[in-house]
């Protein structure tokens, strides 16, 4: 008798591409976590992947222009809401907010209620290296985000403004600059993170490979 052998999946995962953000250097550190990688703005491929990484390096107001004219929008909030894993990174983060006070005030897609607010301290902006992030609201080792993490470990960052969600059970992690701000949150299907996990080495690949295995592919 032949017993059929078990065959591993690797998850497909789209990078949206929507003019900005760090698009090759995220996608190559999925590759390394053993995603099956897409770089794409196309409905179709958005619709077929087992997860979707909305990116981001830039301006809030630019970010937001760029998915409406692209009908990005939608697509993505009806990903989300169906369920389908979602990790956001740095602007792609912020930008599922409700509001960013950058240029003024900005609309965000409201995914997530709470603003997106500028550092107000006495420290250089923007926040820019290496920092400590501290678990919240889930304790160190738990699975999830930071499944195989330890607490308190660095992460790469660089961003002016910082998110705050109206309901703090959503913060998964903080870290301290003039203050503590919500570095992370997780939203059911959702994932999002204020820091590079694609700059921030084995630890950062470790949260590639922990939404990968979100979507459906093996974590070791």
């Amino acid at each position: 008798m032949v017993v059929p052998q078990e065959v591993e999946m690797t998850p497909s995962i789209t990078v949206i591409d929507y003019g900005l953000g760090n698009i090759r250097s995220v996608s190559k550190a999925l590759a390394l976590s053993g995603a099956d990688v897409r770089v794409s703005a196309g409905i179709e491929q958005i619709e077929s992947a087992d997860g979707i990484v909305l990116p981001g390096v830039g301006a809030f107001g630019k970010g937001m222009d760029n998915l409406e004219k692209a009908d990005l929008i939608t697509i993505i909030k009806s990903q989300i809401e169906a369920g389908k894993p979602c990790l956001g990174i740095c602007l792609g983060l912020q930008m599922l907010f409700s509001v960013s006070e950058e240029h003024g005030s900005s609309p965000g897609m409201d995914i997530i209620k709470g603003k997106v607010k500028l550092f107000r301290n006495d420290l250089k902006i923007p926040h820019m290296g290496w920092n400590k992030v501290k678990f919240q609201n889930s304790p160190a080792g738990e699975s999830g985000m930071f499944e195989g993490i330890a607490d308190e470990s660095y992460f790469y960052f660089v961003h002016s403004y910082h998110v705050s969600p109206e309901d703090a059970a959503l913060v998964s992690s903080t870290t301290d600059y003039g203050g503590e701000f919500a570095s992370s949150v997780v939203k059911d299907n959702l994932w999002a993170v204020q820091f590079h996990p694609e700059k921030s080495g084995k630890d950062g690949l470790r949260i590639m490979k922990n939404f990968i295995a979100k979507c459906g592919g093996k974590n070791e």
